[in-house]
């Protein structure tokens, strides 16, 4: 998995990219990421991104020369090119600022943005099928429209909130999709069983429990002691319907239930959407 990232902050990249589970995806050549520098594809003297919104309005607009110059440079260059640090400014490969650039069709150009598709576990695998992932970075109060018209395919928020620019929203996005790359998770089914994964069928990932047996009084329950498979698979199951209709109640309508997991979930007070209450409920449910 390839990610080219243009960012007016590329430093900031440096310490989540050097550490855990990301550092040992780069080592084993699972993970690659290119960090490349908006401002160093500007050709003015002071260097310039951004500048005042035409119809007035509070802030900077991020300009779409550097973008689009940045991003056409880098994609229509093998994965890993990057521009020297010597050329910077001084020495760009041509660009034609009238003439669209030949862009693969097959990597993604996404804008992070609090106006993008909410990311979800869903979108995090419909992303990790591809091989390269060109991620572009907003900052002030946000980027020139034509960069969405006319440059990204898809623009992708990471929550109901605003951040002082994308990148912390990019890391966010390369950690999730690189867990999903065969090969990085030591444990190969990791990331088949955590919450909102395939394994669990959407719900969230209940209790997890290991050494010591007891800690302050409390102790792990005697079903994950027993050595029955499928009395532990069912509770695991019991426990992540419960979990989720604790705090993601909302997520259920999403999931294929069995009847042994509405009949639990039923016991436990829940209504299915649309659906009142009966006594028949209120009995199984005491």
């Amino acid at each position: 998995m390839h990610f080219d990232i243009f960012t007016l902050f590329p430093s900031m990249f440096c310490g989540p990219l050097s550490e855990s589970i990301l550092k040992r995806a780069q080592e084993k050549g699972l993970l690659s990421v290119a960090l490349h520098d908006i401002r160093a594809y500007t050709t003015d003297r002071h260097h310039i991104c951004d500048d005042t919104p035409y119809g007035g309005g509070g802030g900077m607009i991020m300009k779409p020369e550097p973008i689009f110059r940045a991003v056409e440079t880098v994609l229509t260059r093998p994965p890993g090119w990057q521009l020297p640090p010597e050329d910077a400014f001084v020495n760009l490969p041509p660009w034609d600022p009238e003439a669209p650039a030949p862009l693969p069709a097959d990597v993604p150009i996404i804008l992070l943005t609090p106006q993008g598709r909410r990311l979800n576990q869903a979108i995090v695998t419909e992303l990790s099928h591809f091989s390269r992932l060109a991620l572009i970075c907003g900052r002030y109060e946000g980027v020139d429209e034509r960069v969405r018209t006319q440059l990204v395919s898809d623009e992708i928020s990471i929550g109901d909130y605003v951040l002082s620019g994308g990148e912390l929203a990019a890391m966010v996005l390369v950690d999730a999709i690189t867990r999903l790359v065969p090969g990085v998770l030591g444990y190969a089914e990791g990331a088949q069983q955590d919450s909102y994964s395939p394994g669990l069928g959407g719900l969230l990932e209940g209790p997890q429990y290991t050494r010591p047996y007891t800690f302050r009084g409390e102790q792990v329950p005697d079903i994950l002691l027993s050595g029955h498979h499928g009395h532990v698979a069912r509770w695991r199951r019991e426990q992540a319907l419960l979990r989720t209709l604790q705090r993601r109640p909302d997520l259920l309508q999403m999931v294929n239930l069995s009847e042994e997991d509405r009949a639990f979930l039923r016991r436990h007070g829940w209504q299915p959407a649309g659906r009142e209450e009966t006594d028949a409920d209120k009995e199984e449910r005491i």
